[in-house]
């Protein structure tokens, strides 16, 4: 029982890392069912098109549902266009803050395109199929060795022979697609790397408070559902009853729709006022009519969780 409960733990301390590893899996699997099972290179004209379709389309796929996804996305963009949307403040009021936040969901939706690709390369079917139509290909190959045309590079994913033969030569466009996918992935590690420091660097708090923080936001987020839950019962139990008993309602108090939006804005840190979410700065500012309420603040990397944790555990 121990060890399950050490299992748990682990698994909700590092729950991010691991549902970045299980989409990174999951992709580098499909990627490998795809190339084994329904690409098959023409070896024709269409080499470019096709390859370049199998290695780029559902990376474009992928990057849009990680979109899709995405809480801050939905958390950003719903009730843009609605008349009331003047009484919420929003970070997004500037290009600079609305390019930041853009920047920080594209980071979070391109793990599993940027899995396709570099697994694909290193694969390198999709890569040698798209290269072998290009013709850049054929007028380097042709400064090599003008005994090769373009039409025999067309057969060269086909035929085995003419690859190999072609590859003493030169290197072999299947040594060129793993070199890049490598390239890409300390790429991608180097950059990640050098993100995160920054912006650990740039955090204005510490690293304990921070931990302290991620703790209040996941015990926030889960009493918020529980009694959201709660909440909507009793509603829905005294609507029904009166419905069927033929008797007026007793008052209920339920949020408005401007307490709903309040507590729906991105979350911004203002070091002048010390609040863990929006909820906390709501009941902290008199449900949100004191002017401490539209104070504004910045918009952090550091504390993107704040608005992440309460989507994902209400399952929106």
């Amino acid at each position: 029982m121990d060890r399950l409960h050490k299992a748990l733990d682990f698994c909700i301390r590092h729950q991010t890392t691991l549902s970045y590893s299980i989409v990174s899996l999951l992709t580098a699997g499909s990627e490998h069912i795809f190339s084994s099972v329904v690409f098959k290179c023409p070896c024709n004209s269409g080499n470019m098109l096709y390859g370049s379709s199998f290695l780029l389309a559902p990376a474009f796929v992928l990057l849009l549902l990680g979109y899709m996804v995405s809480a801050r996305t939905w958390r950003l963009f719903t009730g843009t266009c609605s008349p009331e949307k003047h009484l919420q403040r929003s970070p997004r009021g500037t290009c600079a803050s609305f390019c930041q936040l853009l920047v920080l969901m594209t980071a979070k939706a391109s793990v599993a395109p940027l899995t396709w690709i570099a697994v694909a390369l290193l694969g390198s079917n999709f890569y040698e199929c798209a290269a072998s139509g290009s013709n850049l290909t054929a007028s380097f190959l042709s400064k090599v060795n003008g005994n090769y045309s373009q039409e025999m590079l067309f057969k060269m994913p086909c035929d085995k022979e003419l690859s190999a033969k072609i590859s003493s030569e030169w290197v072999s466009l299947q040594a060129q697609s793993q070199l890049i996918g490598w390239f890409l992935i300390a790429s991608i590690m180097t950059v990640s790397l050098i993100s995160t420091c920054v912006t650990r660097c740039c955090s204005p708090v510490s690293y304990l408070q921070l931990k302290f923080w991620k703790i209040y936001s996941k015990k926030e987020h889960e009493l918020f559902e529980i009694k959201a839950k709660e909440h909507a019962t009793k509603l829905a139990e005294r609507n029904t009853n009166c419905f069927f008993e033929a008797t007026d309602p007793a008052p209920f108090h339920t949020p408005s729709n401007e307490d709903w939006q309040k507590i729906s804005i991105l979350y911004t840190f203002n070091s002048q006022e010390q609040y863990y979410s929006m909820i906390h700065k709501y009941v902290s500012t008199n449900r949100g009519n004191s002017t401490k309420f539209n104070e504004e603040g910045q918009d952090l990397t550091v504390l993107a969780f704040v608005d992440e944790t309460q989507t994902s555990v209400s399952g929106l």
